[in-house]
């Protein structure tokens, strides 16, 4: 029989891993120091392997150890916000949510929906601008939370997926082919335009702008109607839309990662919820992808 883990022992689990000693994570959960380790010891007999290592005077996580902060942190967020619907008045308000326009109609809809079951009464405004604005919006307190492509300037410590930029072109028109190759691209100063475009450079391949618009439903129609050749993530690309690989000559383009940025200060369980939500739509979106084809 599968063992079922304490709330309790993760609660304290948890503050070691953000307080970094035994000796704070007790004050923090209100424990003697010997009580906290005799609760470690409990955890690591239920999930059968060592979560700690010793490292002179000190502890480390194991790499056991390091892989159940992830589920911990989940698994107190589930509990806390279920006891809280119960026995909190149910949560207003508004929260300020931004996206890049690229990632909306992919994951919006089941986030919103999914949103709405837990938080009835809260409601989500949302902006969809490039991830430099959401950013820089985020940091001056102007939104609560916003999912950002992470690049130049653009790095926070909540990385939540690992995309990889691709080549798309018409299913029904071969302008990849012409000996000037039309690009329906970002504005200036985009990281993936900025990569485009080298990569083209250093493959010595001929091409000129042609669209060019942060608006990535815009780019989508030049690509559809075989105006142009586009670059987006993996899971963006449309029906319609056929992904051109090195076979036809066009150089890989790399990865990048998606992200949450939150404004600083204390947040909020709906926040919170929120924040999750995303976590777990973006991260489950390839999943999705495969059992629908």
């Amino acid at each position: 029989m599968i063992a079922n883990l304490d709330v309790d022992l993760l609660k304290t689990f948890l503050a070691i891993a953000d307080f970094g000693s035994f000796t704070r994570a007790a004050e923090e959960v209100n424990k003697t120091q010997s009580a906290v380790s005799m609760q470690m010891k409990r955890l690591e007999d239920l999930v059968a392997c060592p979560l700690f290592a010793k490292d002179g005077r000190n502890s480390r996580f194991t790499p056991d150890g390091e892989r159940l902060v992830d589920y911990a942190r989940r698994m107190v967020a589930m509990n806390d916000e279920a006891v809280s619907a119960f026995t909190k008045p149910e949560l207003t308000g508004t929260i300020r949510f931004g996206t890049p326009d690229d990632y909306a109609d992919r994951f919006l809809p089941e986030i919103l929906a999914r949103f709405a079951r837990t938080h009835p009464l809260v409601t989500v405004d949302v902006d969809c601008l490039n991830s430099s604005v959401l950013f820089e919006r985020v940091k001056r307190s102007e939104m609560d939370l916003a999912v950002v492509t992470f690049g130049c300037d653009i790095i926070t410590d909540e990385p939540v997926r690992r995309e990889k930029l691709v080549w798309v072109t018409s299913t029904r028109h071969s302008v990849h082919m012409l000996d000037v190759l039309p690009l329906a691209v970002s504005h200036a100063g985009c990281d993936w335009r900025s990569k485009v475009v080298k990569s083209l450079d250093g493959a010595g391949r001929k091409f000129r702008v042609a669209y060019s618009t942060p608006n990535s439903n815009a780019v989508n129609a030049a690509v559809m109607q075989g105006l142009a050749v586009g670059a987006m993530p993996e899971l963006c690309v449309r029906p319609g839309m056929r992904v051109l690989t090195e076979k036809d000559g066009f150089p890989a383009l790399g990865t990048f990662d998606i992200g949450l940025v939150r404004k600083p200060g204390k947040s909020n369980s709906a926040i919170e919820a929120l924040a999750r939500h995303v976590t777990e739509s973006l991260s489950n979106l390839k999943l999705q992808m495969i059992a629908a084809e």
